[in-house]
């Protein structure tokens, strides 16, 4: 098999990969630190329902999603938070043994780290407040994008790297 190609964790990469999961590891936990942290910040700060205008298109607010991404299921009566939550520690569970299994692949492990640090931080969220803390509210107009949090912008982001990383494993396999 030449090397670059073939299944992910199959190869010269993932002999040299070693515990080189351990640093995927704790950029997830870098991220997982800094989401909570901001939270923390924003909890401290805000009560439910504040605003703090910061630019013309742009305020810190703080709102409360029980559901999923831009609200899914936010008002499905409650059994969401426990299937959210579910979700989210099997999804962490796969998250961590793709990062053992691909350590030496960089660009699908960093994208993977970002989403484990963002699902986690979403995770213990609902385990703690039963909801997820939202602050960052960018708008135009009248017309505001959903609030979202630092794990939504590393889950954004690994998802982005993941596209990429699938576009450029094509790119080489031509």
């Amino acid at each position: 098999m030449a090397k670059g190609k073939g299944t992910r964790g199959i190869g010269p990469s993932s002999k040299r990969a070693g515990s080189g999961w351990l640093l995927w590891l704790g950029i997830a936990a870098l991220v997982l630190v800094l989401d909570q942290f901001t939270k923390v910040l924003v909890i401290g700060s805000f009560q439910y329902g504040d605003s703090l205008p910061m630019t013309s298109f742009f305020n810190l607010v703080r709102v409360h999603n029980l559901g999923a991404a831009f609200s899914f299921l936010s008002d499905a009566g409650g059994w969401q938070r426990w299937f959210f939550t579910g979700l989210g520690v099997v999804a962490a569970l796969v998250m961590v043994w793709m990062l053992r299994s691909h350590a030496g692949q960089r660009l699908f492990s960093a994208a993977i780290s970002f989403i484990l640090g963002g699902a986690v931080g979403n995770v213990i969220d609902r385990l703690l407040h039963g909801y997820v803390v939202d602050f960052l509210d960018f708008y135009w107009g009248r017309w505001h994008f959903p609030a979202f949090n630092v794990a939504d912008c590393a889950i954004t982001l690994g998802a982005g790297l993941l596209i990429l990383d699938e576009f450029l494993r094509v790119r080489r396999g031509r």
